[in-house]
């Protein structure tokens, strides 16, 4: 079964990119039509306080805050929040995410989501589900991949969902995927607050909250892109002992560190995810910064590409720390397979990166192109740049990594039985 695993990943390489290299992130920069229906950025002839002014008022009334509430409402506030009202990603923004830096990214997610779904016995439907899905650029070589590897894919119905809570970035995703073809919901209390279809027909839904996602019966494959998703971290000395809220369970009994950083929402997302994959199949993969359960503080924000602090100017920079996946994996339970973190270089060199840097570099004559694929090849893997500094871990259902079962009775079995597909990514593929 492994060497099938590699001849097909092989297929799904050498047959998904057969596109141009799209140009880099600056040039790709633009703002979005105003003639968008998703939705819109709040009005600003009725100026509303200030983010200081209203966290100040909020602490005078109620008290002291949590670091969590305090970084709900700098990035989510409806009115005020830093990701409800910014534009905060690509080379004018103040941070940049893996998609953003090439398509490459994109393309071998696709070609994960695709392995996954063969892994998984290729359901009919095909849920995938996008959380910050920034300007849609993730989503929108997933697809282009997808349109390109039709014939494997055969007659499985894909829909895209994506939850997302900023209105600027919703009017970007809008328009890279839909383009006009995309309309507000009715009802305010709608869960779908937009809807549309891209250029090949495909659904399209946005949701404020995973929860608001339906579910459907067929292969759902969930994931987050790290750095344009809200996150949130509280501070909490070690407590001893477990509690089932997610916001209490941060450290057990062998905790060596004496200063924990734990995101009670993360928690809870994973919880959802679990939930998800137990009763209904599918797999989730979670991209972003982070460690395994070694660090302590590192909570920080940005702006413009830079240091931030924390508590300057709230609302203006992206505040941000890095996710404990030991943490996420506890919270999964013991209901899904968990596995990784492994680094964004391992992963993307374990879905053949250097296979499709050798076919573009081959096809490419021009030497600016070439020096922007080199650059981000080299921004994405570097350890000293993105290459170690993200990490990928994935929540499977057990019986993706499950051995068939031996035949039982009087029949003899001549062959061995077929061990369980690798899990793209997590494991080298080998190519002819």
């Amino acid at each position: 079964m492994r060497a099938l695993l590699c001849v097909k990943a092989q297929q799904l390489l050498s047959r998904g990119f057969i596109h141009p290299v799209r140009p880099s992130a600056a040039v790709r920069w633009r703002a979005a039509p105003s003639k968008l229906f998703c939705s819109s950025p709040p009005d600003g002839n009725n100026k509303p306080p200030s983010m200081l002014r209203h966290l100040t008022s909020k602490i005078k009334a109620t008290g002291p805050i949590p670091v969590a509430e305090y970084m709900r409402e700098v990035l989510t506030n409806p009115v005020k929040g830093y990701y409800v009202r910014n534009n905060m990603l690509g080379p004018e923004g103040d941070f940049i995410t893996s998609p953003e830096i090439s398509q490459i990214f994109g393309e071998l997610i696709g070609v994960w989501i695709i392995s996954e779904w063969m892994g998984a016995g290729q359901p009919k439907q095909l849920q995938l589900v996008e959380l910050g899905p920034g300007k849609g650029s993730l989503a929108s070589d997933v697809l282009r991949v997808f349109s390109q590897l039709q014939s494997v894919l055969g007659g499985a119905s894909v829909s895209l969902h994506l939850v997302e809570v900023s209105p600027a970035l919703s009017l970007l995703q809008a328009q890279n995927l839909t383009g006009n073809r995309s309309q507000e919901a009715d009802a305010e209390d709608d869960p779908v607050y937009c809807r549309g279809e891209t250029e090949a027909g495909l659904p399209v839904s946005w949701y404020r909250r995973l929860d608001d996602v339906p579910t459907e019966d067929g292969e759902r494959l969930e994931g987050g892109v790290g750095g344009h998703r809200p996150r949130e971290a509280g501070h909490a000395e070690v407590c001893r002992g477990a509690g089932s809220d997610p916001g209490l369970d941060i450290a057990r009994a062998d905790e060596k560190r004496d200063h924990v950083e734990v995101s009670a929402e993360g928690g809870v997302i994973v919880q959802q995810l679990a939930r998800r994959i137990i009763e209904d199949g599918g797999a989730a993969l979670i991209i972003d910064y982070g460690h395994n359960g070694t660090k302590t503080d590192t909570f920080r924000g940005f702006k413009g590409h830079q240091l931030h602090d924390v508590l300057a100017s709230p609302g203006s920079a992206d505040l941000t720390a890095d996710v404990d996946f030991n943490y996420l994996r506890r919270m999964a339970g013991g209901g899904v397979a968990c596995l990784g973190p492994v680094t964004q270089r391992t992963f993307l060199k374990n879905m053949g990166i250097d296979t499709r840097m050798q076919v573009l570099l081959r096809n490419c004559s021009d030497p600016s192109t070439r020096k922007q694929l080199i650059s981000s090849y080299n921004m994405l893997t570097n350890p000293a740049k993105m290459g170690e500094r993200f990490h990928f871990f994935s929540l499977l259902h057990p019986s993706r990594l499950a051995k068939p079962q031996k035949p039982e009775g009087l029949k003899l079995e001549k062959k061995k039985s077929p061990a369980p597909l690798p899990v793209a990514g997590f494991t080298e593929l080998k190519f002819a």
